[in-house]
């Protein structure tokens, strides 16, 4: 009887080794839970990305505003009508604004 006994300890030793410390156990599977976690956060992130992209492709597809705007900020296009004015501060406002260049633009329909 006690050589069962003393068996069924060990195995229960074992059994709780294995769960505790072994491939699978308690930590691995608490590691695992983390590293799903900020996975979700970065897929959550490029699903937000994808979408504001998504939405940005529709817009250039089916407007021309948003093409223009593009054209205007990234290449500094001039539209037909307009007149493009650059602004060149004196000294006194470079000291006061710490600002030495302002662009203007502006519409003139002729």
């Amino acid at each position: 009887m006690k050589r069962i006994i003393a068996i069924l300890i060990v195995l229960l030793v074992l059994l709780q080794y294995e769960i505790w410390l072994g491939d699978g156990g308690i930590p691995e599977t608490l590691q695992l839970e983390n590293e799903i976690d900020v996975v979700q956060l970065q897929v959550n992130t490029l699903i937000e990305r994808n979408q504001a992209l998504e939405a940005e492709v529709l817009d250039l597809k089916k407007g021309m505003d948003a093409i223009e705007e593009r054209a205007r900020s990234e290449l500094g296009m001039i539209g037909k009508d307009e007149v493009y004015y650059q602004v060149i501060s004196s000294e006194s406002d470079k000291a006061s604004d710490k600002k030495s260049t302002a662009d203007v633009r502006s519409a003139i329909k002729e």
